[in-house]
């Protein structure tokens, strides 16, 4: 593989783990470089005073099944490529 591929590879990972566990924070978003949907995600939760935050961990955590999910490749070409930002 080219470095490239690795490193976006590696972001799959990184996403992927964040969404499941952190979803409700968009800190999955922010790792793939969508930073105003990191910060809808963020905002969302927090100034609900949490009550979006479970709204945004079941988003965070079925984007984070789905980046798991798919190849490298797939991965690459939807979120990475093609700029896919939500589901």
């Amino acid at each position: 593989m080219s470095n490239g591929i690795s490193s976006d590879a590696s972001k799959k990972t990184a996403a992927g783990i964040c969404g499941i566990l952190i979803g409700a924070l968009g800190v999955h978003k922010f790792i793939l470089g969508y930073n105003t949907e990191g910060i809808i995600m963020l905002l969302v939760s927090l100034l609900t005073c949490g009550i979006g935050a479970p709204f945004m961990g079941i988003l965070g955590l079925v984007e984070g099944i789905m980046y798991l999910t798919k190849t490298d490749e797939e991965f690459i070409n939807t979120y990475i490529v093609n700029k896919k930002k939500w589901l």
